[in-house]
């Protein structure tokens, strides 16, 4: 069954069809809320809704039940990420995983990111997500938990893992369910709240989600979902300030974004830091590419959002696509960046050259 909704994506005015709910839910979760000095876990086990009340600790063991097979420790509200960060000798980014957590887990495995216990193996090394998380797919919910997990083992290592925050991710906190697999709208359902809700501030993920930056710069290289836009130069110029509008927006109306002329530009469906799509459709030539970055002092610019059938170079290495289309749940490639030489993991573990994109 299918229900009418008008499409609230920005930039594009036909309508799209909104998926009913899921008859069924067979696991998912866990959602859990800060509640003053507790903690309250709720999942939902073949269609059922389980709850626990844990004390609320510096770090709250939560244990398996559903949904994401591995124990949680949840940490007390982290502050907002960094915007630049130094160089680092070895990187590792992928992008728009968009709810396929076992594609996820088998590449991030394959290339020796995490163990066969799915813990961080990467030591002091970076592994940055370049957003969208959210919609599409059947495992969203194990995805993120997946990510705030290693973020804690990596920074224990010396490492980092970075989230850079999608479109979908603004779509989603803004109440567009356009994208949402029905799984999440049954399992919304069940709990008695809208899916927006389950990731509201006072919930462990939507509060991660509300200190995530758009824009990251480590060493010479941007790493955000859609790209730097010639007319939205400005915003990268003043990062940590774009940053700071990103978080401050999250969840508000869309028509109230688009209302204000401080965050429109944010949320612009064509220039906008997470929605431009022009180094891969001839608005933005190489010698534009190159203004782009010679304005931002940068090297490359890492992006996701623009589906590719693999990480590719594009305008001679001054853009990397990250968007492998792990979305399909067929296949998935990491972009490596060692000391400044480009290769891609691919889902056997083997290392080969980025693939060339069109328009170079």
């Amino acid at each position: 069954m299918l229900l009418h909704a008008t499409l609230l994506l920005p930039g594009v005015a036909s309508a799209r069809e909104l998926s009913a709910p899921a008859a069924h839910v067979d696991s998912d979760g866990p959602y859990i809320f800060r509640n003053g000095r507790q903690l309250q876990a709720r999942w939902i086990c073949n269609d059922r809704v389980v709850e626990r009340t844990l004390a609320r600790r510096a770090t709250t063991p939560v244990p398996s039940q559903c949904g994401y097979p591995r124990p949680l420790t949840v940490l007390q509200p982290l502050p907002a990420s960094a915007s630049s960060l130094p160089a680092a000798a070895r990187i590792v980014a992928l992008s728009d995983i968009h709810g396929q957590y076992g594609l996820l887990v088998q590449l991030l495995r394959a290339n020796k990111v995490i163990d066969g216990k799915d813990r961080w193996a990467l030591g002091r090394d970076t592994l940055v997500i370049a957003g969208d998380v959210f919609d599409r797919g059947p495992q969203v919910t194990e995805a993120f938990w997946l990510l705030y997990s290693l973020q804690q083992q990596a920074a224990k290592a010396g490492g980092a893992v970075h989230f850079v925050l999608g479109n979908h991710e603004t779509m989603v906190l803004y109440d567009n369910l356009s994208y949402v697999n029905p799984k999440y709208l049954r399992s919304a359902q069940l709990l008695g709240q809208s899916y927006p809700q389950l990731y509201g501030a006072d919930s462990v993920i939507g509060q991660w989600l509300r200190t995530r930056p758009v824009l990251l710069r480590i060493g010479d290289t941007l790493f955000l979902h859609g790209g730097i836009s010639p007319e939205a130069i400005q915003l990268a110029l003043d990062p940590a300030a774009t940053n700071a509008a990103y978080r401050a927006s999250l969840g508000r109306p869309r028509a109230e974004l688009k209302a204000d002329p401080k965050l429109a530009p944010l949320y612009d469906g064509k220039t906008s830091p997470i929605w431009y799509r022009g180094y891969f459709d001839g608005q933005l030539d190489t010698a534009g590419v190159q203004q782009v970055l010679e304005q931002l002092d940068l090297r490359r610019i890492v992006v996701g959002h623009t589906s590719m059938p693999h990480v590719s170079s594009f305008h001679g290495d001054r853009i990397i696509a990250i968007d492998s289309s792990i979305k399909n749940g067929e296949n998935g490639e990491l972009l490596f960046i060692e000391n400044g030489k480009l290769s891609r993991g691919l889902l056997d573990g083997s290392r080969v050259p980025l693939a060339e994109g069109r328009g170079n």
